[in-house]
């Protein structure tokens, strides 16, 4: 079984956030799932980078938070839908807040995170 290799620091509301939402994929599986597409193989279809075994853990991650609820039908072969809890929509107009940021700043963020590193002056004059 996983054992954590740093302690837990919920301090303070940063902390929990990042506790809860740390994970390449979660913001983005909450958000697709709010527009509606809550069958795993839909939400892989919209995120093809990521493997659906990560997906998986991460969608059940999302539902130790109370983010997200999963439905399990009755019928062969198995139907698994996942839908935002009321707590998962109050994290709505904070996603499409950040993702109007990312937005308006595209080109911007675009060059910083493709930002080569420098070259230390040092290292350049050997």
């Amino acid at each position: 079984m996983y054992e954590r290799k740093i302690p837990l620091n919920l301090n303070c509301g940063l902390d929990l956030i990042g506790e809860v939402l740390y994970g390449k994929w979660k913001i983005r599986l909450l958000w697709f799932i709010n527009q509606g597409f809550q069958r795993p193989s839909e939400l892989q279809r919209k995120i093809p980078d990521a493997s659906r075994r990560v997906l998986n853990i991460q969608l059940k991650e999302l539902e130790q938070h109370e983010l997200v609820s999963k439905i399990i039908y009755a019928q062969m072969p198995p139907k698994v839908e996942y839908s935002l809890t009321d707590f998962g929509k109050t994290l709505i107009p904070i996603i499409s807040a950040l993702g109007n940021w990312g937005d308006q700043n595209e080109d911007r963020l675009r060059k910083a995170i493709l930002k080569q590193p420098l070259v230390d002056s040092d290292e350049s004059e050997e």
